[in-house]
């Protein structure tokens, strides 16, 4: 990391999980970090684009009493260095200089796809996911609120391949229905991908799913993640913070590579892709 005012700043902000609105604040100060020890909460606001009350909060989320204590501590160990100017300069990942905030996200989620590639090194745990996805009838595939767009994209895909995929991606009183339902149906497993923010609903649902019998695959941003209780197995993959909001690259290939396993499981696999493509020749159904 950077020793620039930019960089500190970013240093400071690690480690500490912040809301969307809080993020924008964060992204302001970097981008404005030469003139952040000077500026006044409301000034801060303005420039952020939210209130002024989210600015006090961003600073007791980051440990300080308030806005003054925060301001106090910027101009302690972040003093601006001459000439230093604004306008999101300093180091990106890998110490790349001149990189923008934008620049920034991409490569910390390029990261975050070394880190699950050094990951998957060791195959067991795919694989042994892999079979037990594929020896459940049905399967049943869990992922709620920003995890909702993972468990979709894995179960429209597996569904090529698995004769019974049923997608769990709403939650309510009908979610502990539909499992009891999937589990008289002769369901063994439950693929849960749990991203953060994480909903107690899921965490419920996990508790749920086990003591119903089922076998719980969980793909979560964190080996600590709120699921791992509640898990047979979790196979961690980080999401991206860069941005206002997460970015999951690392989750949503690993569900890719979990599709793999699991056809890699089921004997009838080509067989069914083959089917498939021979009726949507015969449909028209793509553009070619």
């Amino acid at each position: 990391m950077s020793d620039s005012p930019a960089g500190r700043l970013q240093a400071l902000f690690e480690g500490h999980r912040l809301t969307p609105t809080q993020r924008r604040i964060a992204h302001c100060m970097v981008r404005r970090a030469a003139d952040v020890p000077f500026l006044s909460s409301v000034e801060l606001a303005e420039l952020a684009g939210v209130s002024q009350p989210s600015v006090t909060r961003f600073a007791v989320a980051l440990g300080f009493d308030g806005y003054p204590a925060l301001r106090r501590h910027l101009r302690e160990v972040a003093p601006p260095e001459p000439g230093a100017g604004s306008g999101g300069g300093g180091e990106g990942d890998g110490g790349a200089e001149g990189w923008n905030e934008y620049q920034q996200a991409v490569l910390a989620e390029i990261e975050n796809l070394r880190h699950l590639a050094g990951l998957l090194a060791d195959p067991k745990p795919v694989e042994r996911a892999g079979r037990l996805l594929a020896s459940s009838r049905p399967l049943l595939v869990l992922g709620l609120r920003a995890a909702s767009s993972q468990a979709r994209g894995f179960a429209y895909f597996a569904a090529k391949v698995h004769p019974d995929v049923r997608l769990l991606d709403e939650g309510g009183s009908m979610l502990t229905d539909r499992v009891d339902a999937a589990v008289r149906a002769g369901a063994t497993a439950l693929l849960c991908f749990a991203l953060p923010r994480h909903p107690r609903e899921v965490v419920e649902a996990l508790e749920y799913a086990r003591a119903a019998g089922l076998t719980v695959v969980a793909v979560a941003d964190s080996a600590f993640a709120p699921v791992a209780a509640h898990s047979d197995l979790l196979i961690p993959a980080a999401v991206g913070t860069g941005l206002a909001f997460d970015t999951a690259c690392a989750p949503m290939m690993l569900g890719r590579v979990l599709l793999e396993a699991m056809a890699d499981e089921l004997p009838d696999a080509q067989a069914r892709l083959e089917e498939f493509d021979t009726k949507a020749a015969a449909r028209g159904l793509f553009v070619e």
